[in-house]
C-alpha cells in the first residue's frame, strides 16, 4: 500500500495495490499491519456507506466531539468526490487550515482523517458511493459540524454555492469562529 502525507502531515492518502487479471481485480483496502507500519494504529468499530444520487451533493463538514471523537478511513467505490479535512486540534500549528484530495473509484485512493478534524466531501459524479471506517460509534450527543462555506476556512469546493445539494442540517452549521471548536 502506498502511503503519502498531505500538507497537514497527519492526514494521509493511501493507495492500495490492485492485482488485475482478465476477471477484474483483487485489493486489500485495509490491512492492520500495513497501516500500523505507516503510523496508523487504530481499531475500527463501524463501517458506513453513503450513496449520493446527484453530482454536487455536499456532506459535511462533520466530526464528533470528545470523548467520542472519530478518526476515519474514507474511500470511494463508485463515482468521485472532492474530500476535505479541516484541522480543529487545540494547539495545532495548522488549526483552521484544510487539506483536500480527489478520491474516486478509478484512482482507488483513500484518505485517513485523524481525530481532531472536521470532514466533508462534494460528489463530482452522480451515483457516487462512499465507504468509511470509523474508530468510535456514532453518538448523537457528540455530533458536531462546521459550515462548509465558512469564508475563514477558504475552501475552494469548485462549485457555485447555489449549485450545491446540501441537507438543511448541514446548511445551518455554525462558522468556525462562532463554534469555537478546539478538539
Amino acid at each position: 500500500m502506498k502511503v503519502e502525507s498531505l500538507a497537514i502531515a497527519d492526514v494521509k492518502l493511501l493507495t492500495p495495490v490492485q492485482h488485475r487479471d482478465g476477471r477484474g481485480f483483487f485489493s486489500e483496502t485495509w490491512n492492520e499491519k500495513a497501516l500500523a507500519a505507516a503510523g496508523i494504529d487504530v481499531r475500527f468499530v463501524q463501517d458506513n456507506h453513503a450513496m449520493s444520487v446527484a453530482k454536487g451533493t455536499l456532506r459535511g463538514l462533520h466530526f464528533q466531539a470528545p470523548p467520542r471523537a472519530q478518526a476515519k478511513l474514507v474511500r470511494v467505490v463508485r463515482g468521485a468526490v472532492l474530500d476535505v479535512a479541516v484541522d480543529l486540534r487545540a494547539g495545532s500549528e495548522t488549526y483552521g487550515r484544510h487539506v483536500r484530495a480527489q478520491l474516486s473509484a478509478e484512482n482507488w485512493t483513500q484518505i485517513w482523517v485523524p481525530k481532531g478534524f472536521a470532514h466533508g466531501y462534494l460528489t463530482l459524479e452522480p451515483g457516487t458511493e462512499v465507504l468509511y471506517k470509523v474508530t468510535d460509534h456514532y453518538s448523537p450527543e457528540h455530533d458536531c459540524g462546521i459550515l462548509w462555506n465558512d469564508p475563514a476556512l477558504g475552501i475552494d469546493w469548485g462549485i457555485a454555492p447555489g449549485d450545491v445539494n446540501i441537507s438543511d442540517k448541514d446548511a445551518r452549521l455554525p462558522r468556525l469562529a462562532d463554534a469555537a471548536y478546539r478538539l
